[in-house]
């Protein structure tokens, strides 16, 4: 399934980035207006995030948009096929 792998892909990117710039989930979620269970969900690869979300998590992050799509898309070539 597509969209599982490109969850999978997100959820490991938004994860690194997010320890990377040493912020817990409940940080990141205030500084984005979700809830720290969403951020989890989009984590474990269980959600995908809408454009709005994704801009918000850029925005948390403190990176361009493009750098975060285009750190998701690297992570895609890296996971097989189902």
């Amino acid at each position: 399934m597509k969209n599982r792998k490109t969850a999978i892909a997100f959820g490991a990117v938004l994860r690194e980035l997010r320890l990377k710039r040493k912020l817990s989930q409940e940080k990141l979620a205030f500084e984005c207006d979700v809830a720290r269970a969403y951020i989890s969900q989009l984590e474990l690869g269980y959600q995908l995030p809408s454009l709005e979300t994704m801009l918000a998590l850029s925005r948390g992050l403190k990176i361009p948009f493009g750098y975060l799509a285009l750190l998701v898309d690297e992570r895609l070539k890296e996971i097989p096929d189902e």
